[in-house]
């Protein structure tokens, strides 16, 4: 045989076994060549899709930290700007008396974050209410000239001033959550008008100036311009609050707005004199005599009322008594109940007419509820406490 012969038929083999039909082995793995071609296809669209979707999610993520940043840096400009609006006024302790403010039926404070004003051991020298005739509308805390005072939460501070017959040297500040405190009596400033500070921050030095009798420090608790007793909000015993969570209540006598300022139904209740008041009037109001009002204020029925002058119209031993829903679903209301005076009705103005007690001392979670009309288990309920909790006074336990 010749090469030519040879070469031709090795040519001719090869021809055909190349157009020789798949196995089917070889067809298994053409069909999965593809198949993995088509899931790669598709992971990769996934990837791209997965990377969109994480980008939008940063994106937004983004936009929410910089409109929180955008909130918190509105509230260091304008502290509870939603309740005080444009109102700013760096003269005067109390400028909302002339502009009218709406006060809401109750407001949720916020006191979590409170720092005791004092760095020293807490001495309270006078407390919250009538004092020599006329009204003490804060606490008054020992320091030494000198010792450092704090703000007790964040806020901006809106007043430096100083008032020979009054205060001496004092700092208002304005809090985000919708307090103000006033820090009287100090001997220097270590803060400026709208300087923002955090709470614990040193804002000025204790001292003894103003109408003083001696260095301590006259603290402050308002809302809205109306004064509230700090004890009722602070622990100043422990240096905390007496509850995370403080309501305002908008107390109205019969129904009707009054003079009255007070924070809750279980205080004493007090009467700002205004033009054309008298004893008498004012004893037939609030449903006492003139002997009581007189006995109450260390006045006589020959006295000469001041125009804002604080009248306290009740003892202070006033309790709250509920009357359980009817079937008709006729609301509650809680009394001011006045062993010597007639039942002032206080509208109930937290959410949903919630009946808060303020802890005496000698209460018992069975002794509250059966004053209350309501169990000792629906109490621990409403508000997150177990039988065995330990009532610390002063706290505010919510009872229907």
């Amino acid at each position: 045989m010749s090469i030519r012969t040879l070469l031709f038929l090795c040519g001719f083999f090869f021809v055909a076994s190349a157009a020789t039909p798949l196995t089917p082995v070889k067809k298994k793995v053409a069909n999965r060549m593809r198949q993995m071609d088509t899931k790669v296809t598709e992971l990769m669209a996934d990837r791209v899709g997965f990377k969109k979707e994480m980008a939008a999610k940063e994106l937004s993520d983004l936009n929410s930290k910089m409109l929180e940043a955008e909130l918190a840096e509105e509230d260091k400009m304008f502290p509870a700007d939603e309740l005080y609006g444009s109102i700013w006024d760096n003269r005067w302790v109390n400028p909302y008396k002339k502009e009218n403010l709406t006060l809401p039926d109750s407001f949720r404070i916020d006191c979590s974050t409170f720092v005791l004003p004092v760095t020293s051991e807490v001495s309270v020298t006078s407390k919250y209410g009538p004092r020599r005739r006329r009204m003490h509308r804060g606490i008054d805390l020992k320091v030494q000239i000198g010792d450092t005072i704090r703000a007790a939460f964040d806020g901006k501070v809106r007043i430096k001033n100083y008032e020979r017959r009054g205060y001496g040297y004092y700092v208002v500040v304005r809090h985000p959550n919708g307090l103000e405190t006033v820090y009287g009596h100090l001997s220097h400033f270590l803060v400026d008008v709208n300087d923002y500070v955090k709470a614990g921050d040193p804002i000025a030095l204790g001292g003894n100036t103003g109408r003083s009798t001696g260095s301590h420090l006259h603290f402050e608790t308002r809302f809205l311009g109306k004064d509230i007793n700090p004890a009722d909000i602070i622990d100043f015993e422990n240096g905390v609050p007496h509850e995370d969570l403080y309501v305002f209540h908008n107390v109205k006598i019969n129904g009707r707005n009054s003079n009255v300022y007070t924070s809750s139904g279980d205080q004493m209740v007090y009467h700002r004199v205004k033009s054309g008041d008298t004893l008498g009037a004012i004893a037939r109001r609030y449903g006492t005599t003139v002997s009581q009002l007189c006995k109450l204020n260390g006045l006589k029925r020959t006295s000469v009322l001041r125009l804002g002058q604080a009248i306290r119209c009740s003892a202070g031993s006033t309790t709250r008594t509920a009357s359980a829903k009817n079937e008709s679903g006729n609301d509650e209301k809680s009394k001011v109940s006045n062993s010597k005076q007639k039942n002032i009705t206080v509208e109930a103005s937290s959410d949903n007419n919630a009946i808060y007690h303020r802890i005496k001392s000698g209460d018992t979670l069975g002794a509250i509820a059966r004053k209350y009309g309501t169990s000792v288990s629906k109490i621990c309920e409403l508000n997150g406490i177990s039988k065995t909790t330990t009532l610390r006074l002063g706290r505010s336990l919510r009872c229907s």
